[in-house]
């Protein structure tokens, strides 16, 4: 991953904006699907996007603390989350003044 935290972040809102466009699209495109295999590739996607955000999030940090530049972490793990939050904080601000 990048010691950049606006790239870790917009990353991680890149692949969010992916997974949430392909959740309202594909079912208008393919209808309603009753099987077992729902529920199953939710928690899939789930898990997936889990260990992704790890990834995005910790991957770097964790490396450069255990290379000994702990303040440096720390500082990059903050600063991707402070990031992120402006991005969700952006989002939020867009659909409230879009409603209005």
């Amino acid at each position: 991953m990048s010691r950049n935290p606006f790239v870790n972040a917009a990353l991680a809102a890149a692949y969010i904006a992916v997974v949430a466009s392909l959740m309202y699209y594909v079912p208008k495109a393919v209808g309603l699907v009753d099987s077992v295999f729902v529920p199953i590739a939710v928690l899939s996607l789930f898990v997936l996007s889990a260990a992704l955000m790890g990834y995005f999030f910790l991957f770097q940090p964790v490396q450069m603390y255990l290379d000994g530049q702990k303040k440096e972490a720390i500082d990059l793990f903050v600063k991707t989350v402070g990031v992120f939050a402006g991005i969700t904080i952006l989002i939020f601000a867009i659909l409230f003044f879009s409603s209005i």
